[in-house]
């Protein structure tokens, strides 16, 4: 069912990075089939979109934009327990997305010599949310709600038209964008949605930054149009790798590698473990819970993919180094002295901490956003946030005796850089002869 990887023995003399691979599909790998997409939807917008729903969906659209009331009404239409369970979910996102609000800085670093460090939000984003094999009305939720405490005035999102529902977004996915007043709503999916945010088409206006998680054609379009439009990270397919030593609970460990297993035959589920008991006890578990969940066979083609694996290590400080290396979408600790270890990663998306933290929770109602870089991109990248929305800009305020103290430094600079302009560019100000 799920491959071993023994690296025992092993400390210094093996790359970890490449020792745990990843699915043979990566983002550069489907780079190719998505450039003629982003292209053909450049130069034929909606026509364009069209095409490729109708080949990529199965589904003629009349109109990519969603009526609001169609929205409305899958609002009204909501399950009142859904309803309260976004409610609840909008509620703590917006708590921790409120209190890591930047305010502006000012310092004054001279006398009459003052820079603010402005926070700016973005005027126009477009936000990403998938609706194939598991419809993501949480990700609305994860991208809309930091988006609007940063302060962004105006706000698109898109999601995958479903034949089912006669060509518009899964109903809650409409019903959550009802619910936080998104009224702009595309039934558009895959790459195309990206091109089209990026260079807009028919009534969808270019936005300035895009946002979401989505397979991985969604983050090849986004890297490929990386400088045309701004990008959160390049969040593809799920991942989970659990750092897990023998006071780890197996049903638990095999619980929450199923839950990401869920997601997409490409997901990726690793356990790094320094105990073979655990993780023959978790193989145990596996066979148990994989075949009592509505999602068997996909769960089994994740397990058994070469993006999954059980990886024996020596301890818990060789495990710690592998986890790093890998730099997984989502990491649990499950070891004695979990904060302590939590510590100690310097290289994921985010992390959950002992036996009450499981990833799930973070994908619904911890608080936390669940949009987080995949493929080893935690190494570099980060989780969407308030941040994502807001640009920083330096407000320079100098009086005349403020430019007159700096002003030989401004000119030995410019001198010593062979751009005397620069150094003119000041000393006129100051000739009282003028």
């Amino acid at each position: 069912m799920i491959r071993r990887i023994d690296l025992r023995g092993a400390e210094g003399s093996v790359d970890y990075r490449a020792a745990v691979p990843r699915a043979e599909l990566d983002v550069e790998a489907a780079a190719h089939l998505v450039r003629p997409v982003v292209d053909a939807v450049r130069a034929r917008g909606v026509e364009a979109i069209v095409e490729y729903t109708q080949q990529f969906d199965g589904v003629l659209l009349a109109d990519i934009a969603v009526p609001p009331e169609a929205l409305t009404s899958a609002l009204d239409q909501l399950d009142p327990d859904v309803r309260r369970a976004l409610e609840e979910s909008i509620r703590r996102l917006r708590a921790t997305c409120e209190s890591e609000l930047e305010r502006d800085v000012t310092t004054e670093v001279a006398a009459g010599a003052v820079v603010t460090h402005r926070k700016v939000p973005m005027d126009r984003v477009g936000l990403y949310v998938p609706g194939g094999l598991a419809p993501l009305v949480s990700s609305v939720v994860m991208n809309v709600v930091p988006a609007q405490v940063a302060g962004v005035g105006s706000i698109a999102l898109a999601s995958p038209p479903q034949l089912a529902h006669g060509g518009r977004p899964e109903p809650t996915i409409m019903a959550a964008c009802a619910l936080l007043g998104v009224d702009e709503v595309y039934a558009v999916g895959g790459a195309q949605a990206i091109a089209m945010f990026a260079h807009g088409a028919g009534p969808c206006r270019p936005v300035d930054l895009v946002t979401g998680p989505g397979n991985i054609y969604v983050a090849a379009a986004k890297r490929l149009l990386r400088g045309v439009v701004g990008i959160d990270s390049e969040a593809g397919t799920t991942e989970i790798a659990i750092l897990a030593d023998d006071s780890a609970d197996p049903a638990y460990v095999a619980a929450d590698l199923v839950s990401q297993a869920e997601h997409d035959p490409a997901a990726a589920s690793v356990l790094v473990t320094d105990s073979e008991r655990l993780a023959d006890d978790v193989v145990a578990e596996l066979g148990k819970q994989v075949h009592t969940t509505r999602h068997t066979e996909r769960i089994l083609t994740a397990l058994g993919g070469q993006q999954s694996a059980i990886v024996l290590v020596d301890d818990v400080a060789q495990g710690l180094d592998v986890v790093n290396a890998y730099a997984a979408e989502h990491l649990e600790i499950h070891t004695r002295d979990a904060r302590e270890v939590a510590a100690r990663v310097r290289n994921a998306g985010a992390v959950f901490i002992g036996p009450w933290a499981p990833v799930s929770l973070g994908d619904y109602v911890a608080g936390s956003n669940h949009v987080l870089p995949t493929a080893g991109c935690a190494c570099h990248s980060s989780g969407l946030s308030v941040r994502a929305f807001l640009r920083s800009m330096h407000v320079v305020d100098y009086t005349r005796d403020a430019l007159t103290e700096v002003a030989a430094h401004v000119v030995t600079l410019a001198e010593a850089e062979d751009l005397p302009a620069h150094g003119q560019a000041v000393t006129v100000r100051l000739d009282e002869q003028r």
